[in-house]
């Protein structure tokens, strides 16, 4: 029975044979012919020990303790390798070497999607490299007597599928651009108060590759639009055919805010050119793209504390019958790295046309 060798055990072999062999191109072959039994060792090859067919052997031996062992189980075979040199056998073999790179593909596997490297040496000088399936050994000898042996095992490539689908989570905050595009001044009873006036989304997305690095996206999914005023002593109320914005002078404002809710679907062009330029996640991700949203909802909410005292008590009034039903807008997304932005901003007026001020919801955050 066949003796198997240690990977160590190799590696001090070939160390020996480098120091006794002078010329590289010898070299080169040598290790190759320890790699294919290497090969045999990493594919976990066993051998049969039942009704095994009895095969010829060829032993060379070079140096103190070098070996090449050819086994051969057709006599025709046989008689015709005993009659090559190394050169011949070298020859049959047809290797070739990369002049520039040093590169030399010891052994591959072709199939219907192309052809596959599985063992592959790259040597330089002193240091030599070997990639057998997902491991790479590096033996690095340029310090005499101390010969550093490291082992990499690599992981396997993200797939980037023509067509996939994902989550997403939209974390923001809102404000609102009037007439003349301006944020409504601190004066206006509704004027937004930036921390509190959160935007949440849960999206259901799917996209399709275009081409490299260019995809088209689709999505579903709820938004939650919460508008906390500045002024919290001002309460929106359902008014008539209006919605109104009153000073309570009567209780001591806590907290007053306008809630609404939509049920969006957004398309959405995405540019990767970490993906055109092979980078990764490394590189600008641009997307753009329209969305449009029913209304599910919309309420006011006011909490406040008598002035003679006790705890906070609230009202709710449902005032989204003064909400359009419908919104539509752009949507704009940038990202580098795992940090993705994004930012929405509305075409159409938050109020209906004459039940309130004219305001175009505007909104940016974070996609996790």
């Amino acid at each position: 029975m066949q003796k198997r060798t240690s990977l160590p055990a190799i590696l001090q072999e070939k160390k020996e044979v480098n120091k006794i062999l002078e010329n590289e191109t010898m070299k080169k072959y040598l290790l190759l012919f320890c790699l294919l039994g290497f090969v045999q060792l990493a594919f976990g090859t066993k051998l049969e020990t039942n009704n095994q067919v009895e095969k010829d052997t060829i032993l060379i031996e070079f140096g103190k303790s070098g070996k090449i062992v050819l086994v051969v189980d057709n006599k025709e075979d046989f008689d015709k390798l005993k009659n090559m040199n190394v050169n011949q056998i070298i020859s049959e073999l047809d290797l070739k070497i990369d002049e520039q790179t040093g590169e030399l593909v010891v052994v591959e596997v072709s199939g219907k999607k192309g052809t596959k490297e599985i063992v592959k040496v790259t040597e330089d000088w002193n240091k030599t490299e070997v990639t057998v399936g997902g491991v790479k050994i590096l033996v690095d000898e340029s310090n005499p007597g101390n010969t550093k042996v490291k082992v990499e095992t690599r992981g396997r490539k993200a797939s980037d599928p023509p067509f996939r689908t994902y989550f997403n989570l939209d974390l923001g905050i809102n404000n609102y651009l009037d007439a003349n595009g301006n944020f409504p001044g601190s004066s206006a009873p509704y004027a937004v108060k930036g921390w509190g006036s959160w935007n949440l989304g849960l999206n259901w997305m799917a996209s399709q590759r275009i081409s490299k690095g260019f995809n088209w996206d689709i999505g579903l999914g709820v938004q939650w639009y919460n508008f906390k005023f500045e002024n919290r002593d001002f309460q929106a109320v359902r008014g008539d055919g209006e919605i109104d914005f009153i000073q309570r002078t009567d209780v001591d404002g806590f907290k007053s805010k306008i809630s609404a809710s939509y049920l969006t679907a957004m398309s959405l062009f995405r540019l990767d050119f970490g993906k055109m330029n092979d980078n990764g996640r490394k590189g600008l991700r641009i997307a753009a793209g329209p969305y449009a949203g029913y209304r599910l909802g919309g309420t006011s909410k006011y909490v406040y504390r008598p002035i003679d005292g006790g705890g906070r008590r609230k009202e709710s009034q449902n005032t989204g019958i003064y909400l359009n039903n419908f919104r539509y807008g752009i949507r704009g997304e940038v990202g580098i790295g795992r940090f993705n932005f994004f930012t929405t901003y509305d075409l159409n007026p938050l109020f209906e046309k004459g039940a309130g001020p004219e305001l175009n919801a505007l909104s940016f955050g974070v996609i996790f």
